[in-house]
């Protein structure tokens, strides 16, 4: 009997059980442009139970306002009751919204956030100076969040060698989670992908999320975690980038893959 924790490293919060080992973690993003988006798409996403809430505040207008900031991310994590928070603030070069802060402040607002003890994750990119990575990390681990370092390419897929390469890079920055995201222009970049998250579970100590994105995309959507990809990300209420499916029906077509690699027909 094949066991879909055979496949990939788990992802765990501390004191918290956010899977049931059956299937990879399913990330729903939340992208609404003022308080009242962000709470309506908050209680669409809640009531189909995703395993990670990703709060992406690129697409927030009201980011430059801390305490507007911080008290929302303290509203999400009451009402999500229990799900994992995801914080992503994805830069223009790697596909996020245009926002009207420095580095400097998005990594004060980062260390507000932790400091009120709303999220559980924090994405930030290896693209990212050194010196504002090394200050994420640290803020991050002092105030007990894991730090997902990323990477996106929005042009194309990279070899297989240079996908492998980010995901240690992760784990030499001292990250706790590896993710690759990128785009496919053929049917042959998606092996690329899988093949290389393939390598980079074999090779890496961590957890890693590799994704290839747009229509060829979402078939690592739909099994990736089979070639070594701990989370996917699905649509709860609005898709934060290309390919992906809605989470009832990615869900679905998930457990189909895990019975038939269990063996189990019914």
């Amino acid at each position: 009997m094949a066991s879909s924790m055979n496949f990939y490293k788990a992802i765990v919060v501390p004191s918290r059980s956010i899977t049931d080992g059956r299937q990879p973690l399913v990330c729903v993003p939340l992208v609404g442009r003022d308080q009242a988006a962000v709470l309506g798409g908050l209680a669409t996403i809640i009531a189909k139970r995703p395993d990670v809430i990703e709060w992406r505040i690129d697409y927030f207008s009201g980011i430059a306002d801390t305490t507007q900031v911080v008290s929302l991310a303290q509203r999400i994590r009451d009402l999500a009751a229990g799900i994992p928070i995801l914080l992503t603030r994805r830069s223009t070069r790697e596909g996020g919204e245009p926002i009207a802060l420095s580095e400097e402040r998005v990594l004060a607002l980062h260390e507000a956030i932790f400091a009120s003890r709303a999220i559980d994750f924090v994405d930030y990119e290896l693209s990212s100076d050194p010196r504002h990575f090394q200050q994420a990390l640290t803020a991050a681990h002092a105030a007990g969040v894991q730090l997902i370092a990323s990477f996106h390419d929005f042009q194309r897929t990279p070899s297989v060698e240079e996908i492998v390469a980010k995901f240690i890079a992760a784990e030499q920055a001292g990250a706790d989670i590896a993710k690759v995201a990128v785009m496919p222009r053929t049917i042959d970049d998606v092996l690329t992908l899988l093949n290389a998250t393939r390598e980079g579970h074999r090779r890496s100590r961590l957890p890693i999320i590799g994704i290839s994105m747009g229509a060829y995309g979402s078939l690592t959507r739909l099994f990736g975690w089979a070639f070594g990809s701990s989370m996917t990300f699905a649509v709860g209420d609005q898709a934060s980038a290309p390919g992906q499916l809605p989470i009832g029906e990615l869900r679905d077509a998930l457990a189909i893959v895990q019975r038939a690699l269990s063996g189990d027909p019914k």
